[in-house]
Order: C-alpha cells, then structure tokens, then sequence
C-alpha cells in the first residue's frame, strides 16, 4: 500500500483484502464521497442502521470501546480514520502524530470477530479520505482568521483547551459536520476523555438541527488512572509514570466534592496541592531522573456552557477537569525506555471527571 500525505494508505473503493485465514468478510474501505454515499444509500434501503465512530487512526482500547457501544445500538459501524490538519495550530505535532493503519487495521478485525460471535451490530465500513476529498476547494488552513469554510462554536470552543489551541475546536467542529453529513449515522460515538469536545458537538448537532444522536462513552483508562490517549505514545517510561499526576489530581479534587465541599476553592484546593507536590518532587531531581509537567488549568466548570463556577449547583452538578504539558526530557541515560520521538517532543495530557448532582 502507498501511503497518503496523513499516513492513511491510498485504497481503491473496494473491500479490504487483508484479511485473516478464517474471516469469511471484510471492511468496506473508502477514501472519496460518491462510493461512499452510494453505500450508504444501499444500507438504508435495507433498513440498516449506522453508528459512526470518528478517529484519526492511532486506535487505543478507548476506541475500541466506542467501536464496541456502537454495535450494540447499530447494525453498522463505520469507523472514520483521518487526521485533520485544521485542528492543529501551526506550530503543533501535525507531521509527527502517529499514523499506525496496519495496527488499525488488525485491532479492528479482532474486535469485529468478537462482535460476529456476540451477534451483535458489526464494524462494516471504513471511512479513510484524503486530505484533499475532506478539503476540495481551498487547502486546509489552521490559523487565524484563516481561509476557508470553517464552523465555529463559540463561546464554547474558546474557553479551556481553546484558550491554549485557539484552532482546535473550529477544526474539530468543521470535520465532525463534513463526516456527518457524508455518513448520515442515526448515532455518533464521542470518549468523554475529550469531554468539551462532546459538549461541543452536542451543542453542533442541536444547533443545526443534525439528524444524528450523540452518544458519549466513559473515558478508558490505563490501571494506574491514566486517560488513554493516541499521544501516550510519546510518553517514555519516566514521563509516563509522571503523567498521573493530572488524573491524582482531579480525583483529589472529587473526594473533596464526595465529602460535601461546593465552594470552588474547597473543591480545587486538592487538587493544587497533588499538582504542586509532585512538581516540587520533580524539581528535588536530578536531570537524569526528573520529567517535568506544567500545568495549563485545572477547570471547576458548568456541564452546559463550561464557564467556570464559584459554587456548584447541587441540581446540576459539574465538570472537573484539566490540562498539562509534559516537558521534553532535559538528559536521558542509555538505556532509559524512551517514548516515540525520544520524549523530545512536548506532551498535553487532558483529563476529567463529571461531578454528578447531588442532593446534600
């Protein structure tokens, strides 16, 4: 297979050949819009129904279990692997985002056999485009104000993640209603993980009056507590063991919730502490030992609209969450298990957890 500018391999409008010996079926595989369209079609008149499952490739357990929800409520899965450059800045990790399509590709063969002896909906279609079927008049443009057909929503995609990545959400918003237009899913399959992200989509689909329901998955983590993400990857093993700190954090920062605590102060004061704590141990180091984080925002904000609050509302509860950057290492050792790209690479690691309401 040749691969494309963004790593998806370039494929024909035909069945995935790649198969192991004892599937009988494959994946409809398709990069342009009118095979795929067509397709869609052929489902509805067969009264199929479709859940969509929008990835840009580098799959974890995460998507899988998104993958896996949406076969329970659909009899097709379509799973869309592209990563989009618009909801990059200029100076983020575009060219080295992994792209890992043959491991994509395996983990959702395996997964579909477990869902064929489950007799459940299955994952039937693969939705691969090129940047130029997802772009087709103007090249994609990530800054500001930017060229191009883009779909904002704001204040939402301004606050939080948008304060640090001001393109993000307008790029997130902008290929979540290309693929959904293309696709027509009944359902959509977003992680909470990314959880302004599903408030942003929610707020798209109302909007704009889409004809699909949003489904949100609970966030998958490693045993230790860390968000699974695609970017992991880049993690070696002394900034992985770091990376905790952001999910201790906001777990300290639930207890004190748990226990009765309201006041934003009350609530977010473990947090701090957890996070302070830990980059003080850091900075006791020696550059050979040490991975240093900085911490852009531990956010106590209102599930609807994300704006910070001062006092949670008992009868809606809240959203807790937070981002860091995990620094480059300053010195490695030989030997040491280093992440792709050597840990050279700067890491943002995002994380939340939803403060349900209470009654006291």
């Amino acid at each position: 297979m040749v691969s494309g500018s963004l790593g998806a391999p370039v494929l024909r409008e035909s069945r995935l050949s790649r198969l192991s010996s004892n599937t009988c079926r494959a994946f409809h595989v398709f990069r342009d819009v009118p095979a795929l369209r067509a397709h869609r079609r052929e489902l509805l008149s067969n009264g199929k129904t479709v859940g969509l499952v929008p990835t840009m490739g580098a799959l974890h357990k995460g998507h899988l279990s998104l993958a896996r929800q949406a076969a329970e409520e659909n009899s097709n899965v379509v799973v869309s692997i592209f990563v989009n450059p618009t909801q990059f800045g200029v100076n983020e990790d575009l060219d080295s985002y992994p792209k890992t399509w043959d491991q994509d590709i395996a983990m959702l063969e395996e997964l579909d056999q477990e869902l064929e002896k489950s007799g459940k909906g299955r994952v039937t279609t693969i939705f691969a485009p090129t940047t130029k079927t997802m772009y087709p008049t103007v090249p994609p443009d990530s800054t500001l104000p930017g060229t191009g057909s883009f779909v904002t929503i704001t204040p939402l995609a301004n606050l939080l993640e948008g304060k640090s990545r001001p393109v993000f959400f307008r790029g997130v918003a902008t290929i979540c209603m290309k693929l959904f237009n293309l696709v027509e899913p009944e359902r959509v399959y977003f992680g909470q993980k990314d959880v302004q992200q599903t408030v942003i989509i929610k707020r798209m689909v109302k909007d704009f009056h889409l004809n699909t329901e949003v489904r949100i998955g609970a966030t998958e983590r490693e045993p230790d507590g860390l968000a699974m993400s695609s970017r992991n990857v880049y993690l070696g093993e002394r900034r992985r063991k770091a990376g905790i700190v952001l999910s201790q954090a906001l777990r300290a920062a639930a207890a004190a919730y748990k226990m009765g605590k309201r006041g934003r102060d009350d609530v977010l004061a473990l947090a701090w502490d957890v996070a302070n704590r830990m980059s003080m141990e850091q900075d006791e180091l020696t550059e050979m030992e040490r991975a240093r984080f900085e911490v852009d925002y531990i956010s106590l904000a209102d599930p609807d609209t994300l704006e910070e609050v001062q006092t949670v509302d008992r009868s809606k509860g809240a959203v807790l969450s937070g981002a860091i950057k995990m620094l480059p290492l300053e010195a490695v050792s030989e030997g040491e298990k280093l992440g792709s790209g050597e840990d050279k690479v700067a890491v943002r690691l995002i994380d939340n957890i939803i403060l349900e309401p209470s009654k006291s």
